[in-house]
C-alpha cells in the first residue's frame, strides 16, 4: 500500500484515490486542495484541470503543469489555515505550503487557494502566492538600552564588542 501523497498519514485508496480516479468528489475545500497536491505528485494532469471551475479553464497551460509536475519531486504539504470551505459551505480557502525539488533543489510554493463549491461538488476557483515577507532590521543607537535586556546602554553592553 502506498501513503498518500498530500501528508494526511493513510494510504493513498483510503485518502485523495478516490478523488482522483473519479469514484467520489472531494467532499470539503481542503480534501479537494489535498487531493490536486497529490495529482502533481502522481501526475494526473487530467484531474488538475477537471477540478478547475470550468469558466476558468481557459487559461490552464497544460504543457506548463505536465512539465512542473514531471520534472519536479513532491516532497510534502503543509495545511497552514482554512476558512469555511466545510460540506455545508459553498465557498472556501485553504492556505499551504507545498515542497518539492527541482535538479536537487528545495522549493516551496506558498499559496492561498479559494474554492467554491456548485451542484455538490467543490472547484478550485484560483490562488495566490504568498510571498515571505521582507526581513526588517532595527538599528540599536548607541545610547539606546541593550535589547539583551540587561538595563545598561547598548554601548556599555553588547554594543561595547562592536
Amino acid at each position: 500500500m502506498t501513503d498518500c501523497p498530500c501528508g494526511s498519514g493513510r494510504v493513498l485508496n483510503d485518502c485523495c484515490g478516490p478523488y482522483l480516479s473519479g469514484e467520489r468528489p472531494a467532499p470539503t475545500a481542503e480534501a479537494l486542495m489535498r487531493s490536486r497536491y497529490s495529482a502533481f505528485a502522481t501526475r494526473q494532469i487530467d484531474y488538475l484541470e477537471e477540478t478547475l471551475l470550468p469558466e476558468t479553464r481557459g487559461d490552464f497551460d497544460r504543457d506548463h503543469v505536465a512539465n512542473w509536475a514531471e520534472t519536479s519531486q513532491w516532497t510534502g504539504l503543509d495545511v497552514l489555515a482554512t476558512a469555511k470551505g466545510g460540506e455545508a459551505d459553498s465557498d472556501g480557502t485553504v492556505e499551504f505550503a507545498a515542497h518539492f525539488t527541482v535538479s536537487g533543489r528545495a522549493h516551496r510554493h506558498h499559496e492561498l487557494s479559494r474554492f467554491v463549491k456548485r451542484d455538490d461538488r467543490w472547484w478550485y476557483l484560483d490562488g495566490t502566492i504568498v510571498l515571505p515577507k521582507p526581513r526588517t532590521v532595527t538599528k540599536i543607537g548607541r545610547n539606546d538600552p541593550c535589547p539583551c535586556g540587561s538595563g545598561q546602554k547598548h554601548k556599555k553592553c553588547c554594543g561595547a564588542a562592536a
